[in-house]
């Protein structure tokens, strides 16, 4: 059982994308969610082609279609990017952002109102604390993994620490029902000092259009 992600290319020079796409999008979500029990957590996401080969976007989005894709349909635009390598500049433009989005975190966390809500948000924001965890390090450990109980392994070695409390996160990324509570103890806790790790180490990732 696992998430799936995907992530759809609208081509060059095309608008969007549109509500409409990301309606679709959302419909094709919850189809393939209900129709195939080994999928927990369908994710579709869209971009353009100018912005996914943009300068803005090219040690985060390109780096994710360059290293961590596998094309399915179209061409390979990994074919346009850059070669990658665990640097500073990629932990900062991939996760350098948890300073901006954790207020966003503990809103929604306030506003909970069920368990199956709660679980979901559980594995959202543990797989992205662990992968932030990761990042951290990255450089210096020298690779990559996107194997969640290795990265807070690597992370536990840089952070002895802060160590049980990201192995932690990475069970409960797997199995977020058993552990209601540990979302509010990650937000109020590991994550505001790995933000202001991330800050000091990397600095902040640069924003987006989109973000304020």
């Amino acid at each position: 059982m696992s998430d799936l992600d995907a992530l759809l290319v609208l081509r060059a020079g095309r608008p969007g994308p549109t509500d409409a796409d990301r309606a679709a999008a959302r419909a094709v979500e919850a189809e393939l969610d209900a129709a195939f029990p080994q999928i927990d957590g369908a994710g579709l996401l869209l971009v353009t082609a100018d912005r996914l080969l943009s300068e803005l976007e090219r040690y985060d989005l390109g780096w994710f279609v360059a290293c961590l894709c596998t094309p399915l349909s179209g061409p390979d635009l990994a074919a346009a990017l850059p070669r990658y390598r665990p640097t500073s500049l990629l932990a900062r433009e991939t996760n350098g952002d948890l300073f901006r989005r954790l207020p966003g975190l503990r809103r929604r966390a306030a506003a909970v109102t069920g368990p199956e809500e709660r679980a979901r948000l559980t594995r959202a924001v543990t797989r992205n604390l662990v992968r932030t965890g990761f990042t951290l390090v990255m450089p210096r450990w020298g690779g990559w993994t996107s194997d969640l109980a290795e990265s807070a392994e690597v992370f536990g070695r840089y952070y002895p620490a802060r160590a049980e409390q990201m192995r932690a996160a990475a069970r409960a990324a797997r199995n977020p029902g058993a552990h209601p509570g540990l979302l509010d103890a990650l937000l109020t806790d590991l994550a505001p000092w790995l933000a202001d790790e991330y800050l000091a180490v990397h600095g902040a990732k640069a924003p987006r259009p989109e973000e304020p």
